[in-house]
Parts: C-alpha cells; sequence; structure tokens
C-alpha cells in the first residue's frame, strides 16, 4: 500500500489538516502573512488569468468533476465492493488535494482578524444607537427612492440590464478605496453562474469559487438585490470570508457607488438588516419605526420575499443546513446566523 505515490498524498490530509488548525489560532499571523501577504498575489493572479472569460470556468470545473466523479464510480464499480483499499486511497487523495487547494487559494482568511479590529470599530451596540441608525437609513432610504420614482408608493426598478450591474459594481469599491485602501478591487472577475436555477431552489444568491476565484451571482434574483449581492462576492474576492464582513462591505461598497440606483440598492440592503434586528428585539418598536419607511421602499422588500417564495422547495431547507454545518467548520460559530451581525457593524460605522 505505502507503495503506491497515492497512498502518501491521502496519508498527507493529517498533517495538512493539523497545520491548518494549528494557524486558526493565530489569527494575527493569518492576518499579516497570508490574508495580506500571500493571498492579495494569489487572488490577482486568478483574477487576471480568468476574469475575461465571459462564463465562468469555475462552473465549469465544478461539471466536469462531477462527470469525472460518475465515470469514476461506473469504470470502478466493482473494485469499490471487492478491492476496499483501493477506493479509500483514491477518496482521501482527492480529498487531501481539495482541502488543500481550498485553504490555499482562500480558506484561510477564515481564521484571520475580525473586520472591526482592523477598521476600529466597537464590536457591540446598544439598541438607542440601532433606533439611531435606523432613522439615518430609513431618511437615505427614502430620499432615493423618491428622487428615483417621484412617487413614494412605486418600487424601485433597475434600468440595467444585470451584466452591467456587475460592471458598475467595481465603481463603488474604487470610491471605498479613498476611505480604506486595503479595499482597493481590480481587476474584476465576477459572473453570472450557469447553475442559477439550481442555485435558486438551493436558496442561495450567490457564491465564491475557492479555487478559481471568481464570484458569481444568481441571475435570477430581483434586479434591485444584485449591485449589494454583486458587492457581497467581490468583497469574498478580496479575503473577507466571513459572511457578516462580507455584507458590510458589499452595503458600504455599495452606498458609496456614485450611480443613484447602485446606491439605493445599498441603503436599502443596510436598511432591511437593522429593520429584522429591531424585530428581533422588540417586535411592537418595529411595528412603529416601520411606518415611516416609504410604501416603495416596502414593495422592493416584499418583491425579494415573494421571488424568494416562489423556489421554496422541501429540499431547500437541507441545503442550507449543509451550509450552515460548513460555516461552522470554517471558524463561523454561529453559523449562518452569523449573517445577521453586519448589523453590529453597521451600526458602529455610522455612528462614527
Amino acid at each position: 500500500m505505502y507503495k503506491n505515490p497515492k497512498s502518501y498524498l491521502a496519508f498527507s490530509l493529517i498533517p495538512v489538516y493539523f497545520l491548518v488548525k494549528f494557524f486558526s489560532n493565530y489569527p494575527e499571523i493569518i492576518e499579516q502573512y497570508y490574508s495580506n501577504g500571500i493571498y492579495p498575489y494569489l487572488s490577482k493572479i486568478l483574477r487576471y488569468g480568468l476574469g475575461w472569460i465571459p462564463f465562468s470556468f469555475g462552473d465549469l470545473v465544478y461539471a466536469l468533476g462531477v462527470v469525472y466523479l460518475v465515470r469514476w464510480i461506473i469504470v470502478n464499480r466493482k473494485r469499490i465492493y471487492t478491492d476496499t483499499q483501493f477506493w479509500l486511497i483514491d477518496i482521501l487523495s482527492a480529498v487531501t488535494l481539495i482541502y488543500f487547494a481550498f485553504h490555499m487559494f482562500w480558506g484561510m482568511n477564515y481564521y484571520r482578524l475580525p473586520l472591526h479590529v482592523n477598521l476600529n470599530l466597537e464590536a457591540d451596540y446598544t439598541t438607542e444607537q440601532l433606533l439611531t441608525v435606523t432613522d439615518l437609513l430609513i431618511e437615505k432610504t427614502n430620499t432615493l427612492q423618491l428622487e428615483i420614482t417621484k412617487n413614494d408608493t412605486l418600487k424601485v426598478e433597475m434600468p440595467y440590464s444585470k451584466s452591467e450591474i456587475m460592471k458598475r459594481s467595481e465603481a463603488g469599491y474604487k470610491n471605498l478605496e479613498a476611505q480604506y485602501p486595503h479595499l482597493k478591487y481590480h481587476p474584476q472577475s465576477i459572473k453570472k453562474s450557469l447553475f442559477s436555477v439550481p442555485l435558486t431552489y438551493m436558496g442561495f444568491s450567490g457564491y465564491l469559487n475557492p479555487l478559481t476565484n471568481e464570484a458569481q451571482v444568481d441571475y435570477l434574483i430581483p434586479s434591485y438585490k444584485f449591485p449589494t449581492t454583486s458587492a457581497h462576492e467581490m468583497a469574498h474576492q478580496l479575503g473577507y470570508a466571513a459572511e457578516n464582513e462580507a455584507n458590510f462591505i458589499g452595503c458600504l461598497a455599495t452606498i458609496n457607488n456614485d450611480d443613484i440606483y447602485m446606491k439605493y440598492s445599498g441603503y436599502a440592503f443596510g436598511l432591511r438588516h437593522c429593520l429584522n434586528e429591531i424585530y428581533r428585539r422588540n417586535p411592537e418598536q418595529y411595528e412603529i419605526i416601520i411606518k415611516k419607511v416609504h410604501v416603495g421602499v416596502l414593495k422592493n422588500y416584499e418583491e425579494t420575499r415573494l421571488f424568494w417564495e416562489s423556489y421554496q422547495n422541501p429540499l431547500e431547507p437541507l441545503f442550507k443546513m449543509s451550509y450552515n454545518s460548513y460555516l461552522k467548520a470554517n471558524n463561523q460559530a454561529k453559523g449562518m446566523e452569523s449573517y445577521s451581525y453586519v448589523v453590529a457593524l453597521l451600526v458602529n460605522y455610522f455612528n462614527e
């Protein structure tokens, strides 16, 4: 068994795993030498190399991977039952390569310093601070909605194609770069997912391919959500793996865009998160404050809700449960609940 080169590769999974776990205890080292050292170069090389391709190369790799797996099972179906050592070595070899590549090309960013440390923001906030910031976001969102539609009861309709929205998303990062130089984003490598239909049924609006550093967005989602989703995935490309941090950075990049439609999407996104948190803390207070929001803004929220409801299916909770486990395995102890922590970053940022 040990003369087979695959055996060495298979058993190297153990030291690689413990090496990752060892460094995960030292976020300062990860921040300095990986997230701000090796990773930016790897990310740019991949984005320069694949960003020009009009379709998602990573999606094609995923599809070919599934085809290869099915072919492997068919070709080796007899040996699977008779030669345990054979298939175990093959599987462990593949897992080792994927596990190493995942952490090398992106995954170690899960263990970097929290974003609020780098931005000198507090991690906690009071309900009073939340209400103050929510009032600010309501004023900003209402103003933009009325300026666009000239009627506070009309929802905002994006005048751009989704491909155009993705192109315009980089401009927000360019403006944000003046305030936070480490958020410089170039070159662009963001694309419509080839798997948008199954992705929607799974309940997700986008993802980053950690092996190709391509950002994929579900092209079926409502257009007014497209700017913040695109900016969120671009934040992942910059090395911000935690969902709450990518949401926050995506929100900032969108509200810093000079385009009024993009800016509206960003403020509406931030406001929705704050309103949800108010409802969680005090439903009675939520009923009072929601009356301040223009009907047109609420119609955009309703548009998104109805969209996701139309794709609900019995398997969606299973997919989300799996993703929740994935997040917890990658240093996000609260799993998908970590999405809500964007509120803490938003409240402290606007209070600053």
